[in-house]
């Protein structure tokens, strides 16, 4: 029986973004795989945050004291060679699910995910410290990978061209969309979710990012500020925990005088997702770069029109269902909010069409590529 080692760290440190994904991607290999022997690495696990049931019958945790941190340290800076396996036992491949590939032993196959390269697009928005790190670490990683996940055919074609890395060494691997995320309807529960998070009966905006300067929340900010001379009454609501250099952001509300129509939510539990976007009138997602943007396809799901970023990855998710705008333009924000508020024909059509290409994005379909990538790597060892 083939072992498999995965990374599962990102899911138990991680409330958002890569944690939700590695969450779903492992779930879903849960119902789609029951014969291979998963072995879990989870680092810093500790006792007031304890390990859940296992996925299935044939996935067992290892768990390692160590801090994620810690181990960066001993692994990527001291290059102290502690293989993984010392935790999860021998594997015949190990899958990176976060950007790093710690040390393995010398017959291990190993695959990496890279969510994105965002960290070289936009230097401004990463913190310096975290910065230098990824710099050094993450080609390395990528260059002694026998394989590599992308999220998207963005991050390929960045892949390629900013680390030369050959176009048949990366396959794209395309996000789902949890079956959790449909139309909320029934009023109390909207209301109850309302109330939870303080929120009003008020129309708003809806959007779910780490407040950080790649989410670009000072131009939504300033869009906000024109539409509200026209719909006064318009908030804006932000489900995501702090981030890095985000004093400008702050300084923006103030600046902007939005302090009672800008709502900072932090993260918002996953089961009130649905009803959060179902609430909304619209979700904005101006990124200045993704490496795919699921915000885009749950909002589909749920029923709410999407106002998103024509950059990097987020066209190839949101198709012809969604408003795509400049990110830079402050203009361009504001106008397509003002659409969807002024024209219920243009919600209808984006709603009907958002419903259509959530559809495509399924976790089971991602889970059944994974194996598939799985066993051709094991199989190009034998």
């Amino acid at each position: 029986m083939a072992v498999i080692g995965i990374d599962y760290t990102p899911a138990y440190d991680q409330g958002g973004g890569i944690g939700r994904y590695v969450r779903e991607l492992v779930a879903s290999l849960a119902d789609v795989d029951t014969t291979t022997d998963y072995r879990l690495f989870v680092a810093g696990v500790h006792a007031t945050h304890p390990l859940p049931s296992a996925p299935g019958h044939n996935f067992r945790w290892c768990p390692a004291g160590i801090s994620p941190r810690w181990l960066a340290r001993l692994w990527h800076r001291a290059r102290i060679p502690w293989p993984v396996e010392y935790w999860t036992g021998n594997v015949d491949l190990f899958h990176a699910t976060d950007f790093v590939l710690p040390p393995v032993h010398r017959k291990t196959r190993t695959l990496l995910t890279v969510h994105d390269l965002s960290f070289v697009h936009l230097p401004e928005a990463t913190s310096p410290a975290l910065k230098r790190y990824l710099d050094r670490v993450v080609p390395r990683s990528v260059s002694r990978a026998d394989h590599i996940l992308a999220d998207s055919r963005a991050t390929k074609d960045d892949l390629v061209a900013l680390y030369r890395t050959p176009p048949d060494k990366v396959t794209v691997l395309l996000s789902g969309v949890n079956r959790a995320f449909r139309r909320i309807t029934d009023q109390q529960i909207l209301q109850a979710t309302l109330r939870k998070y303080d929120l009003g009966n008020w129309p708003f905006l809806f959007t779910v990012g780490t407040v950080q300067p790649r989410k670009n929340y000072v131009r939504l900010f300033e869009a906000l500020a024109l539409v509200r001379m026209q719909w006064p009454d318009l908030h804006l609501v932000i489900a995501g925990g702090r981030g890095w250099l985000d004093d400008p952001i702050y300084e923006a509300i103030n600046r902007l005088g939005l302090d009672s129509a800008i709502h900072l939510i932090g993260f918002a539990e996953d089961d009130d997702l649905p009803a959060l976007y179902s609430a909304a009138v619209a979700v904005p997602y101006v990124s200045l770069y993704e490496g795919f943007g699921l915000p885009v396809l749950e909002a589909m799901a749920c029923g709410t029109p999407v106002i998103a970023s024509k950059v990097s990855s987020i066209p190839e998710v949101a198709g012809d269902a969604a408003l795509l705008v400049d990110p830079l333009s402050v203009e361009a924000i504001a106008d397509a909010i003002g659409q969807i508020m002024a024209s219920p024909s243009l919600v209808a059509r984006l709603v009907e069409r958002g419903y259509t290409q959530a559809a495509r994005f399924t976790w089971e379909r991602a889970a059944t590529q994974l194996v598939e990538v799985y066993t051709s790597l094991m199989g190009e060892r034998s």
